[in-house]
């Protein structure tokens, strides 16, 4: 049986229509992986995304891993509620375009219902624009959180692109 999947592609170009949500306690923080390790990239991705049907990467090898974390484009960030890992973001920036990518973004499961997906958002659109980006993107799908959507429009966010996969 085939399976139809919706997938919006959503954009900010300005920090004026952007609505940021605030650190929920003194607990969390967001860094920047400064010291890139293609193994936090892999577990991410894998832990988050057997939730959400993320697929194409399971079959990477580890040179494949470090091969892709090794591009000078890409910036991971993790969020922390004070030492533990609770989500990341991956941001692809092309300086050329002055355009950020959201390329992965995720909570872990046991940090569900805490209202952390609009904090780390917000986060991710403002490291991108510090960046120095004129316009910060991402696409989201049917398979993802399903409060992803409304996360990304209530950012500020607009929907450029819509389209349905059939698999």
């Amino acid at each position: 049986m085939k399976e139809k999947i919706f997938r919006n592609y959503l954009e900010l170009k300005s920090l004026e229509d952007f609505k940021a949500v605030k650190k929920p306690s003194e607990d969390y923080s967001v860094e920047l992986v400064v010291t890139k390790d293609f193994q936090l990239n892999k577990f991410f991705y894998k832990k988050i995304g057997k939730n959400c049907q993320w697929i194409d990467r399971l079959v990477w090898t580890d040179l494949d891993w470090t091969n892709y974390i090794s591009d000078e484009k890409l910036f991971t960030y993790i969020l922390k509620n004070k030492d533990e890992i609770a989500g990341y973001f991956e941001l692809l920036f092309n300086k050329d375009t002055k355009e950020a990518q959201i390329a992965y973004f995720g909570i872990l499961e046991e940090y569900f219902g805490r209202k952390l997906g609009g904090y780390l958002l917000s986060e991710a659109i403002k490291f991108s624009f510090n960046l120095g980006c004129l316009r910060v993107w991402v696409h989201t799908c049917s398979l993802d959180h399903r409060n992803a959507l409304y996360n990304y429009k209530s950012r500020g966010m607009q929907i450029f692109k819509s389209e349905t996969l059939i698999r």
